[in-house]
């Protein structure tokens, strides 16, 4: 079988209007992927930028995937949350990117966003906290849904990946 290796980190992100974020982190493959070693979701610690609006993570990514075709190519996807001073989290941005396919060492910026819902549910958001969230997370990256949403942007997380593909030339695959 022809396999990936997907080893790298998130970096941070910028441009949200909130402060001390945190991000929930995960993978999703096709039935085709097989994940040797690694796991497959995670959680970054808070960060609240002193200097500057980048909140600084450096969490570690580190998959090792086995698969028999290219179909299902590896997406990742965040949830970013912020964290007020009583410890309460609400959501700042969802966002998802392709792991690149050729190998080598990539950067990579996702954009994130986050449903509105009614007028009702923005003003208890600015003066209560919480706001809507996503019932199904698969609707981060399946298109079908995600485009019926009336959505706001949020910033962008920042990922530095390096990609080795091992085996691809045994499938007629050219890296």
């Amino acid at each position: 079988m022809a396999e990936v290796h997907v080893i790298g980190q998130i970096m941070g992100a910028s441009g949200f209007s909130e402060s001390s974020l945190f991000c929930k982190w995960g993978i999703h493959t096709g039935a085709a992927w097989k994940l040797l070693s690694g796991v497959r979701e995670g959680q970054t610690q808070v960060d609240t930028p002193q200097i500057g609006e980048m909140a600084y993570w450096s969490h570690p990514i580190d998959l090792h995937f086995a698969t028999k075709g290219l179909q299902g190519w590896p997406r990742l996807h965040f949830q970013v949350w912020s964290q007020d001073s009583f410890g309460r989290c609400q959501l700042a941005g969802y966002g998802f990117c392709h792991v690149p396919s050729s190998p080598g060492t990539h950067q990579l910026a996702c954009p994130t966003w986050r449903p509105l819902g009614s007028w009702q549910e923005q003003l208890a958001r600015a003066f209560v906290g919480g706001g809507p969230q996503l019932l199904h997370g698969d609707t981060i990256y399946s298109g079908a849904d995600r485009y019926r949403l009336h959505t706001a942007a949020g910033g962008t997380v920042h990922l530095e990946i390096s990609l080795l593909l091992r085996h691809f030339d045994r499938y007629g695959v050219e890296c």
